[in-house]
Order: structure tokens, then C-alpha cells, then sequence
């Protein structure tokens, strides 16, 4: 992008975001902005040319707003973070700590609490790219030729760029490992076919040509790709195997939730078969094949039929977990954790090479992180 281009989006009131998050990043929870008019009291911006410096007039942009009752005694690091979109609340706090922002005249820093009525300025910094920058991360290479790549994608790493995760994605990796991968997604998302979960990890299947990605898209519309999850839950389920069929949609109060929904206009059909590969008292560990592929579908099925899948931040209610709760004891002071991520593995899959015509399958072993509570739920019998 060159910099007018890059000015031109930066000037924008209140950037928007031009695609959507990642399917488990953290999003902040959204506090009511509006005063008693229904609107945000949001003054014009103004470049910081407007004083007469040319030079900084593609350079700067300031927003000013009329704090409203509704964000007394916020801190004023949240209150800009909900009022400007694709910003993440780090990115937000950064630029109040460097002097970006005034309340009534007074540089404050990111714990201000903000009062009823106060003139807030605020420095607008430059948004992001949400193209893929190219980053050296290692990866590690299931299978690879000249129309596709199979990757073990790491727990922790997100697929493309998006709010709060602009570095460190998996199409950063994948940008500076290939010369060439599928555009049909658009340039945020290089070579991306299916996706999965930042705090997933396992098989995921990257298209180097259109081509490629086409035919491999149509398998997944088609529901030819055969898919299989490992987990470890934490409550039991009733029989060894079964199909959980229950529609999902948005949760009606927290967006970065989906839930079961029936009837409701964002609800979709989605269909998990499952089998218990092991049980150790109240935690369960269980291979899943999704026939479709909702938006956290095999966690919220597994939360619906009461075993939620363990370090589950959003649908089991913790994000960790070590030896001495899993033994059902309170965690000791000093205790390292065991595990800090929702236990689910991308163990394998198959699909035709659009090239070759052949079936073929790709597997990814079961990570340590999810190994080591493995061992320890094993030794305990």
C-alpha cells in the first residue's frame, strides 16, 4: 500500500474493520457508549495540519469526544478501545502511554478514569495493515508439493491477521516461507482454505494455487474432507459413542460466543459424531469428526451435552489447569500450570489431492502440552 493509500485509510472516523476476527481471539466486553441522546458525543477530527504543519497533515489525526454519562469513571484505555474499531486494547494503551491523549487539556495516562462531561483528545494511531506481513516463524510441515502445504499448526497461533493479532499468524509464516500461495481469499488470507481455532492446534491444509484452492474448497462445501478431533473434558459423557445434532448461532449476549440456538435466524444445522477413547473420572478423553463445520462447533456441542472441553476459556469457565486441580484439590501457591489452552487437537486430515486425484491422509501427533495431562489423568488410575 502506498502512503496515500495508507493516509486515506487512516483518516477514516473510527476505523472499520475489514474482515473478520479469528474465530477465538480475545475480544473485550463491550460497554454501553451511548448517552442519553442514543449517540456517542464524538467531535470532528481534525489533522494535525490544520495548525498549519503541511508536513504532518498525513501523518496525524485526532479524534475528540465529550465523555458521556454512561462512561463515568471508565478507564479511559477501554473507553477508546470501544470507540474505535480495529484496535486492540494493547494497541489502544500503547498510545494513550505515549502521550496520545488529553482530558481537558492534561495528558493522562491509561488508567485514567474518565468523568462525565470531560473533553478527551485523542491521537489516532496508524491502523495496522491486515495484510500478511512476511514473519521467520518456524513451522512444521505435515506434507508438501506443488499445490498444497499441510501444516501442524501450534496452540496460540492465529490463522490470518485480525484485531489484536496483526504478527505472528500462521499467513505471516506462510508469507515468507512461499513465493507463491492462492489468492482466492483475498490478501488477507493467503493460501487459507479451512481455519481453526487460535488456541487449536493440528492439521490444516494451505493451498498454493487457485486452482488448488478451489477444488479443495469445494471438498470442504461438499463435506468430502474427512475430519478428526482429539479432546480431553472435563465432565463424562453418557455413551461411548454418538452424534451430537444441535443447531448453533451467536450468543445472544456475548459476541465472541456462539451457542446453541434453535430457531433463531443466525442459527446453522451442525452435526459432531463422537467416541469415548478413555476415562479417567470426571474427565473424558474423545475423538470427534464434525460432519459440518460451524464456528466453535465441537466445543459448544461438548459444552451442550455437560463435558466441556478442559481450559475452554469461554465455554468450561477456566483457561488453566495443573495436577492439583485436576486431583479436584485447590492449586497450590507456586504451582506451575499444566495446561493453558482449550485441550483440542486437529489430529487428522483427508481429503483427494486436487493434483494427483488420490486420497490421502495427514495426521499430527497429540501436542505435549496435552500429552503431559494425558500421562498425569493415566498414572492416577
Amino acid at each position: 500500500m502506498n502512503d496515500s493509500n495508507a493516509g486515506d485509510k487512516r483518516s477514516k472516523d473510527c476505523h472499520e474493520q475489514s474482515h473478520d476476527a479469528a474465530d477465538d481471539q480475545h475480544v473485550e466486553h463491550e460497554i454501553n457508549l451511548d448517552d442519553d441522546s442514543g449517540e456517542l458525543t464524538d467531535f470532528d477530527e481534525c489533522e494535525a495540519g490544520d495548525s498549519g504543519d503541511e508536513s504532518a497533515a498525513s501523518q496525524e489525526i485526532y479524534r475528540e469526544f465529550i465523555v458521556p454519562e454512561s462512561a463515568d469513571q471508565m478507564r479511559i484505555d477501554l473507553f477508546l478501545t470501544q470507540s474505535c474499531d480495529g484496535y486492540s486494547r494493547t494497541q489502544i494503551r500503547a498510545a494513550v502511554q505515549d502521550e496520545g491523549a488529553q482530558v481537558n487539556g492534561r495528558t493522562v495516562r491509561p488508567s485514567f478514569k474518565l468523568q462525565a462531561g470531560q473533553r478527551l483528545r485523542f491521537k489516532v494511531p496508524p491502523l495496522p495493515s491486515d495484510e500478511s506481513i512476511p514473519e521467520n516463524i518456524p513451522l512444521d510441515i505435515l506434507y508438501e508439493d506443488d499445490g498444497l502445504v499441510v501444516v501442524n499448526k501450534p496452540a496460540g497461533m492465529v490463522v490470518h491477521p485480525a484485531r489484536g493479532h496483526w504478527s505472528g499468524t500462521l499467513t505471516s509464516a506462510l508469507a515468507f516461507r512461499f513465493q507463491s500461495l492462492s489468492d482466492v481469499g483475498g490478501p488477507t488470507r493467503p493460501g487459507i482454505v479451512h481455519r481453526l481455532d487460535r488456541d487449536t492446534s493440528g492439521v490444516i491444509v494451505i493451498a498454493k494455487t487457485n486452482a488448488v484452492h478451489i477444488h479443495l474448497g469445494q471438498q470442504f462445501h461438499d463435506r468430502e474432507v474427512k475430519k478428526e478431533y482429539f479432546a480431553i473434558t472435563a465432565g463424562k459423557l453418557d455413551r461411548d459413542r454418538d452424534i451430537i445434532e444441535a443447531p448453533i448461532g451467536r450468543h445472544p449476549y456475548q459476541r465472541d460466543k456462539m451457542a446453541i440456538r434453535d430457531g433463531h435466524v443466525s442459527s446453522r444445522d451442525a452435526s459432531t459424531f463422537y467416541e469415548v477413547v478413555g476415562r479417567h473420572g470426571r474427565f473424558t478423553q474423545v475423538l470427534l469428526r464434525p460432519k459440518t463445520g460451524r464456528t466453535h462447533q465441537i466445543r459448544v456441542h461438548l459444552a451442550h451435552v455437560g463435558a466441556p472441553i478442559i481450559c475452554d476459556r469461554l465455554y468450561a469457565g477456566h483457561s488453566e489447569i495443573t495436577a492439583s486441580t485436576l486431583g479436584g484439590k485447590a492449586r497450590m501457591d507456586g504451582e506451575p500450570c499444566m495446561l493453558d489452552r482449550q485441550a483440542l487437537h486437529a489430529r487428522s486430515l483427508t481429503l483427494v489431492n486436487p493434483q494427483s486425484g488420490k486420497e490421502m491422509t495427514f495426521e499430527a501427533p497429540i501436542p505435549g502440552d496435552m500429552q503431559r495431562v494425558i500421562d498425569y489423568l493415566n498414572a492416577q488410575e
